[in-house]
């Protein structure tokens, strides 16, 4: 579904990554850690199409990202849900209203989406949230209103880059718990954290690969963490 193959990426301050092959086969659960600034928010917007590799290939869907057009990288990413690690949100917006955004984005009828667009809210335990503002929300519904956003489209692949960085250790179960849900129902994940006991608890849970970014590579993770 999402292949790196000897993929490379620079920047002004020099080479960030090198040599990095990975491949996301579908409904496979990966988890990306590494220390901070060794690129993995980098690594998944080469994962999406955000950015192009330097060096190598990134293929999305079978397809090379540099030989994609605007209208070919927009059509992929409906098959991509990213949570992001900012969480940022329209607040002048209702949180149901935010959570509809790509479906707005995309020309589809909202309101004909509403019944599924409460079952999902309700899924991810904020009904009662529904009809308030972003800055009403605590930090835990504001994450689960990110992964309720990613998901409305129904995508193949969900990248969550560091999703219980800013929640407590409840929470970050509670998110866990949704994500291995999906990976359930044939949902391919990759979670991007440096979280090492989030990992622990979820290869109790879900057959799970460990990738590390570290000194410019990528590393399967041994038994040591």
């Amino acid at each position: 579904m999402i292949e790196l193959d000897n993929v490379a990426y620079s920047y002004g301050g020099g080479e960030l990554f090198s040599s990095v092959s990975m491949s996301l086969s579908p409904g496979s659960f990966h988890f990306l850690t590494g220390p901070s600034g060794a690129g993995k928010t980098t690594l998944l917007k080469l994962c999406y199409g955000e950015l192009l590799p330097t060096a190598g290939q990134a293929r999305l869907f079978g397809v090379d990202a540099r030989s994609m057009g605007r209208d070919d990288v927009a059509l992929i990413r409906r098959r991509i849900g990213v949570v992001h690690q900012d969480c940022q949100f329209l607040d002048h917006l209702t949180l149901t209203e935010n959570v509809a955004l790509p479906l707005s984005t995309t020309g589809k009828d909202v309101a004909a989406e509403m019944d599924n667009l409460r079952d999902l809210l309700g899924w991810v335990g904020l009904s009662q949230q529904a009809g308030q503002f972003p800055p009403e929300l605590s930090g835990g519904e504001r994450q689960r209103a990110a992964l309720a956003r990613a998901i409305i489209m129904s995508p193949d692949v969900i990248l969550a880059d560091e999703p219980t960085g800013n929640v407590d250790w409840d929470m970050s179960q509670r998110l866990l718990t949704l994500l291995i849900e999906l990976n359930k129902m044939g949902k391919t994940i990759l979670i991007a954290t440096h979280d090492l006991n989030l990992i622990r608890t979820a290869k109790s849970q879900v057959s799970s690969r460990v990738l590390r970014l570290k000194d410019r590579r990528l590393w399967a993770a041994g038994a040591d963490l």
